[in-house]
């Protein structure tokens, strides 16, 4: 008995120094791939509560829906504006890829009864307001970053990678970004986002995820910008995985139908 009992007692500590030493082992590289390739269903819905905050405490509050597929080649996105009227039916669309190709976006202006494909020059644009560009909205490849494990640290009492992640681009609109990435669940637990001054712009964190549908999903996120002391804050609710959204819902048509 005591002989068994050692035997798993080292059979334990070797197990232990085995995981310690493999996840030690990955780098910068691997740990944002496992980021980006963090399952999330094939289909995503829900609402959307956007506030946005300027440094006087006033606040303006948008209410949105969005849709999300993703059948392992293509993550097709859209999001349809609910409230207040001035920004009514307003819908937006990002289809990203995971062969590395640039994401394709347009957004549809009602006032205008047009839909208009974003640009390359126009991704850096911030999105009706917010303190997220275009590009945010957009699912970065990590091959277009080289990835830097900086450090590994406790963060919100989670343990966390760090990594900085430079891009590749030099035309790229962040010099640098920097993320704490989540050990247990490879989700990014916060974001710093460094101007092409290299002079620290934005910070996103994560306010509140679970496991919806037995998926990891983040609940709430907020984004500011400390030079401009703008914040947006992100809230989804009525969360619903895997319902099969049809791929029409993902078409210039439908952004100019609506919900």
């Amino acid at each position: 008995m005591k002989t068994k009992g050692l035997f798993l007692i080292m059979t334990s500590l070797s197990l232990f120094a085995f995981i310690h030493l493999s996840m030690g082992q990955l780098t910068g590289s691997q740990i944002m791939e496992k980021v980006y390739n963090n399952p999330a269903g094939e289909d995503t819905q829900g609402s959307m509560t956007m506030t946005l905050s300027n440094s006087r405490g006033e606040q303006r509050i948008r209410t949105l829906k969005q849709f999300i597929k993703d059948d392992g080649a293509t993550e097709k996105k859209i999001m349809f504006f609910v409230t207040p009227a001035d920004v009514k039916n307003t819908s937006f669309m990002n289809w990203s890829y995971s062969d590395g190709r640039a994401d394709d976006q347009w957004i549809y202006l009602p006032a205008l009864k047009r839909t208009k494909r974003i640009s390359s020059d126009g991704k850096s644009d911030y999105f009706m307001g917010s303190d997220f560009t275009y590009d945010d909205l957009g699912d970065r490849h990590p091959d277009k970053d080289n990835h830097k494990l900086l450090r590994e640290e406790t963060l919100e009492g989670k343990g966390c990678f760090v990594i900085e992640s430079t891009p590749r681009d030099g035309d790229y609109m962040y010099s640098r970004t920097i993320t704490w990435v989540m050990k247990d669940n490879f989700l990014g637990l916060k974001r710093e986002f460094y101007d092409d001054s290299n002079v620290l712009l934005k910070i996103l964190s994560i306010q509140k995820f679970e496991k919806v549908d037995g998926f990891w999903t983040i609940l709430e996120t907020k984004m500011h910008n400390v030079q401009k002391d703008h914040t947006t804050v992100i809230k989804f609710t009525e969360v619903q995985k895997n319902k099969g959204i049809p791929d029409s819902k993902f078409t210039e048509r439908s952004m100019t139908l609506g919900i």
